[in-house]
């Protein structure tokens, strides 16, 4: 179905006195070709059902309909675009919807019919969420949308619904990044957990209006039928963060923040071994396998210690009990060298008795 005659975006934007604000991280894209482009990494949605999230005024919107959807839902924040997307909701002859909400309170869970619902194992339903998004929410939209993957909740309770999505190109690089890739994160861990997930073509960011100061990837997300991880998405994505928190060390700095002080290199060295992870092994060079032998190794752990998963090691109990602990080590410490002189080198003690002592303290204390 062929739209009306309509005023251009920039058209819109003039007769509507809109500007892009700074601090909602807006950036309007003019380019009907690429706002096609988008739409057509969605795949065929004819006669489908569709989420836009974040329409603006309405480049995107226009592209969509122009598949002949069946019907379109768009969810906007910013109430300065509601005459410009009322205007295209009257030219779709009842296919769209308008929500003005927050992305990340909105539910998506009833805007589609029963009627589109498939069953997880069969084919995608023909439903789409497609968004430029903004820079300040991708992140923490993607890891909610993420969880509600793992729950199959929400967008997901109609089956493995594809999402077209916007990001700046490092953070879409990070998505994507494989193992001993430099990008690899958190977040590529996540991602590729749940989805098949790919960069499937760059816009510079001289196509936008106003021009950021990076160059914006487009992403696609098809859910996979079996999670790479089968596990609840909170414990996942907490050893998933704690590996990564000294991302150029060790993985063993990482793990060892899942567990209190007292019991952290017992502990960490139970979790490497249950999983056959190498300590020496840097968080970017793990496999996605290993990071499922670790999710399970630490949930083993879990099961037997319902205390360890509630630990949080940035907790203002757990960093007085850090403080408490060093403390002690730094008395321990001085017990086993004594007084040293001012170029702290020479020690006061047989070096042999030294070196007994500390392999005890170290039993004891837990000493790394």
């Amino acid at each position: 179905m062929r739209l009306p005659p309509l005023p251009t975006i920039k058209d819109i934007l003039a007769i509507y006195r809109l500007h892009a604000i700074k601090r909602l991280s807006q950036n309007f894209l003019m380019d009907r070709n690429l706002t096609r482009k988008i739409v057509r990494a969605a795949g065929p949605m004819k006669d489908g059902y569709v989420c836009e999230v974040g329409p603006g005024p309405g480049g995107i919107t226009r592209a969509i309909l122009e598949q002949n959807v069946k019907q379109l839902c768009v969810v906007e924040k910013d109430a300065r675009f509601m005459p410009s997307l009322e205007m295209l909701s009257e030219a779709s002859d009842g296919r769209m919807r308008i929500y003005q909400a927050d992305i990340l309170r909105f539910d998506l869970t009833n805007i589609f019919p029963l009627e589109a619902k498939q069953d997880w194992f069969s084919d995608p339903p023909n439903i789409h969420i497609i968004g430029n998004l903004p820079f300040n929410v991708s992140t923490p939209l993607i890891i909610k949308w993420l969880e509600q993957i793992s729950r199959k909740t929400a967008a997901w309770s109609y089956g493995r619904t594809g999402m077209t999505l916007t990001f700046q190109k490092e953070v879409a690089e990070r998505m994507v990044a494989p193992m001993l890739h430099q990008q690899r994160t958190r977040l590529s861990v996540m991602c590729q957990s749940l989805c098949w997930v790919r960069h499937v073509f760059t816009i510079p960011g001289k196509a936008f209006v106003p021009k950021p100061d990076v160059d914006v990837a487009v992403v696609t997300f098809e859910p996979l039928k079996q999670k790479r991880i089968d596990l609840p998405f909170t414990l996942v994505e907490k050893v998933v963060r704690h590996v990564f928190h000294h991302r150029q060390k060790r993985c063993f700095y990482g793990v060892s923040t899942l567990f209190p002080h007292e019991e952290r290199k017992e502990l960490t060295d139970r979790m490497l071994k249950i999983s056959g992870t190498s300590p020496e092994t840097k968080p970017f060079q793990l496999h996605n396998s290993e990071f499922n032998s670790l999710c399970h190794a630490y949930n083993e752990i879990c099961q037997e210690r319902e205390d360890v998963f509630s630990y949080d090691y940035r907790s203002r109990m757990a960093v007085l009990q850090e403080k408490q602990y060093r403390k002690i080590r730094r008395e321990m410490m001085s017990q086993v060298y004594g007084q040293t002189d001012n170029e702290g080198q020479q020690l006061n003690e047989d070096e042999t008795d030294q070196l007994e002592l500390m392999e005890l303290l170290q039993d004891e204390y837990k000493i790394n």
